[in-house]
Order: structure tokens, then sequence, then C-alpha cells
């Protein structure tokens, strides 16, 4: 139910559960009507009606007529008040015994008031009560309207008053309703939202995990291989090296999906942090590895280096892995330079390879999509693109807040 232009309507569409039994409801209003109005007037209820002619044919159409204005006053609320107000003049003019017929249209009035507004209803009961005036002066004669007279307009004016409170208070609460619905079906689009994004921060997780430690363990490997019959000793090395390096990632993997389980004994704390691990605190764990790798790593380092946000520094971990990572899967590089500088208010990060199949083999997975949305994510930006003096360089742009 909204209002608009001061008229009532419906915007409940038939679901509600007072529209299906509402004609029902109507129709047993009217007969119960127009049954009271026939005993009444049988009982000889009310004034007296000088010359009255009996009840015949003429009155039970008349009855039945607000009967049936009764039954479709929602549907057609004016035609129904029009009947209801129209139906007692004639009764009057009959003249039929009974004057509680005169009753009947203050249902009209309430029903227009409630379904199309005050202006509406105001209309109406103006209608009703020139109407009514009429029908009493008929009936009663000058000498006995003036005292009826204002009963009729108080009558009239009470009924469309009810009705418009009857109708703004189901507005009223049609609205608040909708806003509920509104706001109920806001808070799950943003819970799905947020699962959304985080089952994606997942997996962007994962996939940088489980991709530096498969791609560092597989060069060690291949190392290993190579030198297993000639230099025991360093394949020993190798295989130490790929069991550091898979303990180390499925610390992360176990750590990542422990944010997805919550299943433990509330009292024991967890065995690993509820956060990935990462930051530029740990830059050695991933040179390492490379170097070991046979990928000879430079890093620089412009400016102070201070603590960073808890997102920054993992988001710059991240892309500086997942840059290794592609570099000593795809590159075929001997040499790559990291640098890190540390300005005011920024992150500033670039890796830069002197591999030979970097223009023509730029990765085509997720990897450098998954960067692009760490930064952008961070309000930052990255770009990944073979450099014109050979290689591949991806450098990023992260914004530090809270500095100036």
């Amino acid at each position: 139910m909204r209002v608009e232009d001061g008229r009532m309507i419906d915007t409940r569409g038939g679901a509600g559960r007072g529209v299906l039994s509402a004609p029902a409801a109507d129709a047993g209003l009217g007969i119960c009507v127009a049954v009271t109005l026939l005993a009444a007037t049988v009982a000889g209820v009310g004034p007296a009606v000088p010359d009255a002619r009996p009840l015949d044919a003429g009155a039970v159409v008349l009855v039945v007529a607000i009967a049936a204005a009764i039954a479709v006053r929602r549907r057609h609320p004016v035609v129904a008040l029009a009947v209801l107000d129209v139906v007692p003049v004639v009764w009057f003019l009959a003249p039929y015994p009974g004057r509680l017929v005169a009753l009947a249209p203050l249902i009209g009035c309430y029903t227009l008031a409630a379904l199309r507004g005050w202006r509406w209803g105001a209309a109406g009961a103006a209608g009703t009560a020139l109407i009514q005036i009429l029908a009493i002066r008929v009936v009663l004669g000058d000498v006995e309207t003036v005292g009826v007279v204002p009963d009729a307009v108080l009558l009239t004016a009470t009924a469309s008053s009810a009705g418009a409170a009857v109708g703004y208070h189901r507005a009223v609460l049609a609205a608040t309703r909708a806003r509920h619905a509104r706001e109920t079906q806001a808070r799950e689009e943003r819970a799905r939202r947020l699962a959304a994004e985080e089952r994606l921060r997942i997996a962007r997780e994962l996939h940088d995990v489980v991709g530096h430690t498969l791609a560092t363990a597989s060069v060690q490997a291949g190392v290993g291989l190579h030198v297993v019959d000639r230099r025991p000793g360093q394949a020993r090395e190798a295989l130490a090296a790929i069991k550091t390096i898979c303990d180390d990632g499925l610390t992360d993997v176990r750590t990542i999906l422990g944010i997805l389980r919550d299943d433990g004994p509330a009292e024991e704390p967890p065995a690993e942090p509820r956060a990935p691990r990462g930051g530029l605190d740990r830059l050695t764990d991933l040179v390492d590895p490379a170097e070991a790798a046979g990928l000879q790593v430079e890093l620089e380092v412009d400016g102070e280096p201070r603590p960073l946000p808890a997102p920054v520094d993992l988001a710059a971990y991240r892309i500086v892995q997942e840059a290794l990572t592609n570099v000593i899967r795809h590159a075929g590089a001997r040499t790559v330079r990291l640098a890190l500088t540390y300005e005011p208010s920024r992150l500033l990060i670039r890796i830069r390879d002197d591999g030979l199949r970097s223009a023509a083999g730029t990765p085509c997975g997720h990897g450098i999509d998954g960067m692009r949305e760490r930064a952008r994510a961070l309000s930052g930006r990255l770009t990944a693109a073979p450099h014109p003096d050979g290689g591949f360089e991806v450098c990023a742009e992260l914004p530090v807040p809270g500095t100036r």
C-alpha cells in the first residue's frame, strides 16, 4: 500500500492475506446489512414513517442493491458510494418504512477514504452529507431538518475520517514492511557479496602459495635429478630445500583453509594464526628459494623501511611472490631485480627480469590478474608488461593509509 496524490494504492498484488478474503468478506457484509435492514424494517425499529407503504419487490430490489454495492466497495469504491447514496433517497421517496437505510452510505464513505485517501474521502463525505440532507428534508420536512442535519453531517464526517485514518495506518504498515524487506534483501546481498569476495580472496591466496611452492620445488627437484649421480651432496641439499619449501607451503595452506573451518572446541586456541602468513619481513623466504633455484636476485630498498598496515604488507608480499614464481616458471631468466621504494604515502614495488622469453612468453594464467586485483583492492595499481630493454617488468603502487 502506498499513497499517491492523496490516494491509497494497494501494491500487494493480491498476495496478501487480506486480499484473497476481501471479496468474500464484503459479500458477507453486504448480505448481513441487507438482512439487518429488512429485519429492522419488519420489526419497526426506528422512527415511524407516516403513510408508509408495505415492503414489496421494490424494497427487496433496493436492499439487494445495497448488498451488491457493499460487495464491490473495494474494487469500485466511487460507484459503491454513489449507489449507497441514491438508494436511501429512493427508499424515502417510495416511501418504505424504516430509516436505518440512511446509515448504509456511511460504509461507502469509510471505504472511499480508506482506499483513496482523505481528499477523495472529503469529497465523498460532502456529497453524501448533501444527499442525506435532501433525503431528510423529503422525509421529515423543513420543521425537523434543523435538528437532524448536524447529526447526518457529523456521521458522514466521522465515517470518512475513520476510513482515512485506517488507510494511512495500513499505508504506514505496508511502507514499514517494504522497508524491512529492502533492508533484509540488502543484508542478504551484502552477505553474498562478502562471501564471494572471501572465496575469491582465499582462492587467490591458495593460487599464490601453491603456485610458488610447486614452482620452486619443481626447480629444486630438477637440480637434484641433474646432480644426483655426480654430486650426491648437492642433491641432498636440493631435497632438503624441497622439504622446507613444501613444509612452509603446507603451513600456509593450513592457515588459509583454517579460516573456512570453525569446528574446533571453543576452549582450545587455534594451532595456527587465523590469518595468512606473509609480509615484507619474510622477504628472505621468497628470495632464498629463488636463489637456490639458480636465479640471482638483486634486492634494492630505497627509503626507510617501516611497519606497514597488514593488508598492504600481505599484498606486497604476495605480489613479490607471484612475480618471482612467474620468473622461475616462464622467464628462463638468470637475474631478477627487486626494488622496494618506501615513500611517505605509498609503497612502490618493481620486479624486472632479464629473461629472453618474457616478451613472447607472457604468462597466460591468473597470476597477473590476481596481482592486479590485490593492488586494486587497496586503491592501488599494477602494470605487467615486457620491458623495452628486454625482459619482463612488474610495477606495483600500493597506497599506505594513515600516513602523510
